[in-house]
């Protein structure tokens, strides 16, 4: 693997160019696991791999960071474990940056299994039933076991629509429990960031956004988005908080992103994103092209040569056509199940490359025009191809 060494510096970033007819910008993390590219996509590996492929194939498509989640990998196989025996990096054979979200999606995900006091929560496992109680200080001590080079404050992420109170009561808690989580977690040179609540409440988001930004955080996300509402709603939603964020700090998107969401979101002002959308569809044969999606399991590619997408460089078009994709799919065959995963990630890749190309060379407003136009009847932003709240990889 050709990845860089440890590098053991400081977490940093800096804005190299900013885009004149959006708040587009493009920057750089310095991790101690290498620098990152942004803005930046990070393929989901909810309990240590990136489904369907290895941790050298999603280096070689371009990708520097990927995200595991704290919850999953103390269930399985434990935080102590993988302390042991050298830390998720080595655990997993992934040299480069490893971002960890708390555990406080599940306070979401979760919610039949699960009671939040005002001091953390309660999780009875969704493997064997077992008690795990989350704190903001247990999340940070399972983090820092692990070694990620970017760790999540614990928070209350409610869904959407949910009342007022409830919005407002989370709010609350997560700039409690962010006070809570920048106190325990140690400042050795890895970050570590907080996350804007508030739902669809414009109010609740800037009370929430000036209460996590005068914190000592390393960067701050938006949380509580494609979580149970309309595409419409989420975008709204990040159009009204991106601004309230700090210019100097990286700003992440958690868990949003269709290739329009990414495209729409980079325009806003985003540095980051993560969302399961690429392998999850991948392995339900929905695959991403350069003019929209393509259904792989459709009787009209039964005789089809073509390969997937003729622009695509991946190792799925160079080699197989949509015909055999689909004889793979519909036969359950685990390979097609990683060439489309290969083909998306590829795609995810590329569009990040192309992103950045357009800020630096300051024409990401026509870059954005012209995407959108690509797009075969907008089907990208069908709700179909967002964040599964009860799935297997869901954050």
């Amino acid at each position: 693997m050709s990845a860089p060494p440890v590098t053991g510096g400081s977490f940093a970033f800096r804005v190299l160019a900013c885009d004149p007819g959006t708040a587009a910008r493009r920057g750089r993390l310095t991790t101690p696991h290498g620098s990152v590219e942004t803005p930046a996509f990070m393929p989901v590996g909810t309990a240590g791999a990136v489904k369907a492929v290895t941790p050298e194939e999603v280096e070689s498509l371009g990708f520097e960071m990927i995200l595991g989640n704290t919850y999953h990998l103390a269930l399985r196989p434990g935080e102590e474990t993988v302390q042991r025996l050298g830390g998720l990096h080595r655990f997993m054979n992934w040299p480069r940056a490893i971002l960890t979200d708390s555990g406080g999606f599940q306070v979401l995900s979760l919610a039949d299994r699960r009671r939040i006091t005002d001091d953390g929560v309660e999780f009875r496992s969704h493997l064997d039933g077992s008690l795990l109680r989350m704190t903001p200080e247990r999340s940070m001590d399972i983090q820092q076991r692990l070694g990620s080079d970017i760790a999540m404050a614990f928070d209350d992420c409610p869904p959407l629509p949910s009342e007022r109170a409830r919005l407002e009561a989370a709010v609350e808690r997560t700039a409690r429990w962010a006070e809570r989580s920048r106190a325990a977690f140690p400042r050795d040179g890895r970050a570590l960031f907080g996350i804007v609540q508030g739902g669809d409440d414009e109010a609740l988001r800037r009370r929430s956004a000036a209460a996590i930004a005068a914190l000592p955080f390393e960067g701050l996300a938006v949380g509580g988005v494609s979580v149970g509402e309309s595409v419409e709603i989420s975008r709204s939603v990040v159009a009204m908080t991106a601004p309230l964020l700090p210019a100097d700090r990286p700003r992440y998107l958690m868990g949003m992103g269709t290739p329009a969401d990414l495209v729409e979101m980079v325009a806003l002002g985003i540095d980051m994103f993560d969302c399961v959308l690429p392998t999850r569809n991948a392995r339900n044969g929905c695959l991403f092209t350069s003019t929209g999606r393509l259904q792989i399991k459709r009787a009209e590619f039964r005789d089809d040569p073509r390969p997937i997408d003729e622009t695509c460089g991946c190792a799925a078009c160079r080699g197989y056509s949509r015909a055999y994709l689909r004889h793979l799919f519909v036969a359950g065959e685990i390979l097609g199940m990683r060439l489309n995963t290969l083909h998306n990630l590829h795609q995810y890749a590329a569009l990040m490359r192309a992103i950045r190309d357009a800020i630096e060379t300051g024409r990401y407003a026509d870059f954005r025009r012209d995407f959108v136009a690509r797009l075969q009847g907008g089907e990208l932003e069908a709700d179909a191809g967002r964040r599964d709240l009860a799935g297997e990889e869901t954050r």
